[in-house]
């Protein structure tokens, strides 16, 4: 949301009221409460009217600040969200004279001016972010209220993350809005909107809301970044980390960490497609002939249509295609596979519980007490509302019946078209806030069955959706693409941004979702996904076997199959920092070589772990450009050592069988 027109003039229909001095300073030993006239008060009477902002500071853990801010405490987003750590605040260390306030903690500190508000984040004596005069305000008018705030960059500062997105990598210049849309891969929308961003100057910014947030990234103002919600308060954590790693560590550490997850779930993943025709016979072609080319397999996964058409979700196997899913299942757990089938939380109003969950009131109601339906997606459906305890348990009894014929995991579909307009939650939690935390509570339900029926450690999801604290409920995938090379690079951009936001596994469509690709792009991204952290073939109208595109498509896919395989030793112990650390798998070359300026920019190439580059190729003719930093890199096979005491780029011409993979000694 933009409040400005220019520098000088406020936009039309807003009127500003910045918090502009501390009247009065209360001091707790895990609290300050700072009182801010939105004007300059001279004389006594001038406090007989205008808004006052109060400002709320706490830290539940060193280098961590939580700001709290509000116009109207009574406000309802007052109350505390989903995100709100539980751990307790630790004590504040804090002076004041006559012009400054200073919180400690950790090795950072918040250095507030009491005449002119406004403050400095400053940890090991460097300012990581400041707030300046002006910039913390209450906003009202024609357009409703807001609570903004304004952060300031330094020069040359990066910003990166706030959730999976397929523009440019770095955000700087660019208008975002965290809310949550299934709008593919190749637009401003994003499936996963996560409000923290993190910055190469050692900054971690949480605004803990799940309702809309509006960020204006060096955009509104450049050497700023804003953010702002509707309503009286605004809430959010000031991270100041050591590196961009340690940010990370830090956040995770407020919002949660990836569980431990099974072995199998690393392995090669095959799907059905989304619309495809299959039936046992088919599955079972599709096994045996990776099988039959050497080619292993750890999951096969049924899309869709397992369910018969226009019933989504019933949870009953089209008996025309599959009447014995149970001996299909047995089948391929013969074969040493696990099996994971589609769900979504949208109820058709042709499936069979559909007049269960009505009449339960288990579904998402209208403010007239209706059910909510529509006919996008699957006629007349119903969503689950999982703010009833009752419909999630509701939900999860139809999983299990799943899980004991054999389903081994779930892809946890959809969850990003959630209503807020004339609708009521069991809970009454405010639509707004539920659009986004809806996903938290969709697949939170599912994973917990996971863990309960299976065991920790053997809980996997396949989810699309997300919002902060989703990186609890592993793996994610890239939602929906084009099968070509444009959507290839998209896909890695919003991967990598995903890892700069407090995820730590990813995966993707090999070969793009929507039509068929080339047997080009198919072998190209073949070796880009299976060296993702996790791997997966899937697509829409066409079968994703190797086989339906050329034979070098089979050599190729077995290929970097057994590269994968073998590298699972070195796979496990970026697995262990990611549970400890929260470190992402995949991680973006800034990550590990913040110093190095050129890969503060690099979106085509990764780091799998701390030691492995990879740098996949989009191009038909095999020219790629990668960028080696200095050090010491022999490629994955042993055969090309490159001793590089400056970091350089290389323009080379490769092979299916030759993305550039390079291991740092």
């Amino acid at each position: 949301m933009r409040f400005t027109d220019g520098a000088w003039r406020t936009a039309k229909g807003f009127d500003i009221h910045q918090a502009k001095e501390v009247r009065f300073i209360q001091k707790k030993d895990d609290m300050v409460t700072l009182t801010m006239p939105t004007y300059h008060i001279y004389v006594r009477g001038m406090t007989l009217s205008g808004p006052y902002i109060t400002m709320e500071i706490t830290s539940p853990c060193g280098n961590v600040f939580r700001i709290r801010t509000y116009h109207f405490k009574g406000d309802r987003s007052l109350e505390p969200s989903y995100l709100t750590p539980a751990t307790e605040n630790i004590r504040l260390d804090t002076a004041e004279d006559e012009k400054t306030v200073t919180i400690k903690s950790g090795e950072s500190m918040l250095v507030i001016n009491k005449e002119n508000y406004g403050y400095e984040l400053i940890r090991d004596s460097r300012t990581v972010t400041g707030s300046c005069e002006g910039a913390l305000a209450y906003i009202d008018g024609s357009h409703g209220c807001f609570m903004r705030e304004q952060l300031s960059l330094s020069v040359g500062e990066h910003v990166y993350g706030l959730g999976e997105r397929f523009g440019n990598f770095i955000r700087n210049g660019q208008s975002i809005d965290i809310i949550n849309n299934d709008g593919g891969t190749f637009s401003e929308q994003s499936y996963k909107n996560i409000p923290f961003y993190i910055t190469d100057n050692n900054l971690g910014v949480f605004v803990n809301h799940s309702e809309e947030i509006n960020f204006e990234v060096a955009s509104e103002n450049v050497s700023k970044v804003q953010f702002s919600v509707r309503g009286e308060c605004l809430d959010y954590f000031l991270m100041a980390g050591e590196s961009m790693k340690d940010v990370i560590t830090l956040y995770t550490g407020l919002t949660g960490r990836v569980p431990k997850l099974p072995d199998w779930s690393f392995g090669l993943w095959l799907s059905t497609s989304f619309s495809t025709d299959y039936d046992e016979k088919t599955v079972l072609s599709f096994v045996d002939g990776m099988r039959d080319r050497g080619i292993d397999l750890s999951v096969f996964h049924f899309d869709c249509f397992w369910m018969k058409d226009s019933h989504w979700c019933n949870f009953i196997w089209d008996s025309d295609m599959f009447p014995d899913p149970e001996g299909l299942i047995a089948k391929l757990h013969e074969r040493g596979l696990h099996v994971c089938v589609w769900i979504n939380p949208y109820i058709a109003q042709q499936s069979e519980i559909f007049d269960e969950a009505a009449k339960n009131g288990y579904l998402i109601r209208k403010t007239d007490g209706s059910i909510w339906q529509t006919d996008l997606w699957q006629a007349g459906m119903g969503i689950v509302d999982f703010t009833d305890s009752n419909a999630a348990k509701w939900y999860q009894d139809k999983l299990k019946t799943l899980l004991d014929m054999g389903v081994d995991c779930f892809k946890t579909d959809f969850g990003e078209r959630i209503p807020v307009e004339d609708v009521v939650f069991a809970d009454g939690s405010d639509p707004l806030r539920m659009h986004n935390y809806y996903t938290y509570l969709y697949n939170k339900t599912v994973f917990e069955l996971l863990e309960k029926e299976k065991g920790k450690g053997e809980a996997v999801l396949f989810a699309r959706s997300a919002t902060a604290g989703c990186q609890k409920f592993p793996v994610h995938w890239g939602g929906d693409c084009h099968s070509d090379y444009p959507s290839m690079e998209q896909t890695i951009r919003g991967g990598l941004s995903l890892m700069l936001s407090g995820f730590s596994y990813w995966s993707h469509d090999i070969g793009g979702f929507e039509d068929k690709s080339t047997p080009d792009v198919y072998k190209r991204w073949s070796a880009f996904g299976l060296l993702s952290s996790h791997s997966r073939l899937h697509g829409s109208t066409s079968y994703r076997v190797p086989w339906n595109y050329d034979e070098e498509a089979v050599e190729v896919l077995r290929h970097y199959v057994d590269l994968k395989k073998s590298l699972m030793p070195y796979i496990n112990e970026a697995r262990t920092e990611a549970e400890e650390s929260g470190f992402p798998v995949m991680r973006p070359m800034v990550l590990e070589f913040q110093d190095d300026p050129v890969c503060a920019f690099l979106d085509r190439q990764y780091m799998l772990g701390s030691r492995i580059l990879v740098a996949p190729v989009f191009d038909k003719a095999g020219w790629v450009q990668f960028y080696l930093p200095e050090g010491t890199w022999v490629s994955v096979d042993g055969k090309d050592k490159r001793v590089i005491t400056t970091g350089r780029f290389f323009k080379e011409k490769r092979g299916y069988l030759e993305m550039p993979v390079y291991i740092r000694e």
